[in-house]
């Protein structure tokens, strides 16, 4: 792959059944291209998490993927709430998640902490009452 190749996806707040299509989106465009499946696996996991809680937290964003020979890099924007405490977010198993969306599966607390881990980096800057901007790349 010599060019690069840029995707967006518009994430609506609180759509459960459409919440993954991104990121699955994102996995097989990824496949397609002959990109190693650690690769693919890291990439899918980071942009489904931040899709989450993009559904869960922000009232929707959006995701711009940008996929070159050297990285895949993930730019994840909403207009929520923003992030009040990001160190205390940051921990495993903390969540704001409400008790409906933990009845659905979600809201275990693991979503940034995943998206760091899954990650080769991350940026996250948030605004209390304007949003979140979070910035991931995977080297390839």
């Amino acid at each position: 792959m010599s060019e690069h190749i840029i995707l967006t996806y518009e994430i609506s707040a609180e759509d459960f059944t459409r919440a993954g299509e991104a990121s699955s989106d994102v996995k097989s465009k990824l496949k397609l291209l002959g990109i190693r499946p650690d690769v693919v696996r890291k990439v899918a996991i980071a942009m489904y998490e931040g899709e989450i809680n993009m559904v869960i937290h922000a009232r929707g964003g959006v995701i711009t993927v940008e996929i070159s020979p050297e990285e895949v890099a993930m730019v994840l924007t909403d207009e929520g709430p923003g992030i009040p405490d990001v160190e205390l977010a940051m921990q495993e198993g903390y969540s704001t998640a409400p008790d409906e969306i933990r009845s659905l599966g979600f809201g275990a607390g693991m979503g940034l902490p995943n998206m760091k881990k899954c990650s080769d980096e991350m940026d996250l800057e948030t605004t209390l009452g304007v949003g979140t901007t979070i910035r991931m790349v995977v080297k390839i």
